[in-house]
């Protein structure tokens, strides 16, 4: 087994597979934009999950969004940081290395996915609708989005899904308010104009047109769950491809546990995905 290693300059953490079957993903931790490392198990631990099943995970090491004092009214101390499309950015020069160096890392360009977790998945949507729109001459084979973050103004939760959280207080941490904040401390300002790629889910179906296959897993008692289920159906809407799973009995952030047996039956649904990705490399053209 080879250890991971980092490269490109830091940007990446690289976790080969332990018995490569040629697939390959670009992955993104959560954390509000402004919070997260590689080492969380989102991260690190699915990472190694993935690579032991197959798969060569680039975790991506972004630039984080800044912090003030007291922000989200958690007790954090002020730190500086950068707004999009800096974390984007960091997200297109990953993917860009990893197929530049797919050769040298055993991974098979036509089975290269991206994804993350949380603000992370925002990250790769929003990573995808950039390639899309540059024209880029290949996209990523699927898209993996864990409990993603995909709207700055939350839509409200259905009748189930609030007495659900409002019977789990705990479980009931982002609502419209928290989550607005989270956008604008990201896009450095308000939100009304920001761009599809720091706000995937205001993505027309035009924008979605080439939009890859997508794998998403939400969490059952999660605010976030809307937003994640507003995306899935724009990209119905656009007539592309996308799995929704709901993991029953979680809330947010299921794999940063990996005790909850959840996040190893999600792994699975990954790992199941990605070893099913053809050789075909997906086009931007629909």
């Amino acid at each position: 087994m080879i250890e991971p290693f980092a490269d490109a300059d830091g940007l990446v953490r690289v976790y080969p597979a332990h018995q490569p079957d040629g697939t390959g993903i670009v992955w993104a931790h959560g954390g509000g934009f402004a919070f997260g490392d590689l080492d969380m198990p989102e991260s690190d631990w699915v990472a190694r999950q993935l690579a032991a099943r197959g798969t060569t995970v680039v975790s991506v090491d972004y630039r984080l969004a800044p912090v003030s004092g007291g922000m989200f009214g958690w007790d954090v101390p002020a730190r500086a940081g950068a707004h999009f499309p800096a974390p984007s950015d960091d997200m297109l020069a990953a993917w860009a290395w990893t197929v530049e160096n797919a050769d040298r890392l055993g991974v098979d360009p036509a089975r290269l996915a991206i994804g993350g977790t949380s603000a992370g998945g925002n990250l790769a949507a929003g990573a995808v609708l950039r390639l899309i729109a540059h024209g880029a001459p290949a996209l990523p084979a699927l898209v993996v989005l864990a409990y993603p973050t995909l709207l700055a103004v939350q839509p409200q939760p259905g009748p189930e899904l609030r007495a659900a959280l409002d019977a789990s207080p705990d479980a009931d941490r982002f609502t419209p308010a928290v989550v607005l904040a989270m956008y604008e401390n990201y896009v450095g300002g308000p939100v009304d104009d920001a761009p599809v790629g720091a706000v995937p889910g205001l993505a027309s179906t035009a924008d979605l047109a080439a939009f890859p296959p997508t794998l998403m897993i939400n969490d059952d008692v999660d605010e976030l769950r809307v937003s994640g289920e507003a995306f899935a159906a724009a990209l119905r809407d656009a007539g592309r491809e996308v799995d929704v799973v709901t993991e029953p009995g979680t809330t947010h952030g299921h794999l940063n546990r990996p005790d909850e047996p959840a996040a190893s039956v999600s792994i699975d649904r990954i790992a199941t995905r990605l070893g099913a990705l053809s050789t075909r490399l997906p086009s931007t053209s629909s």
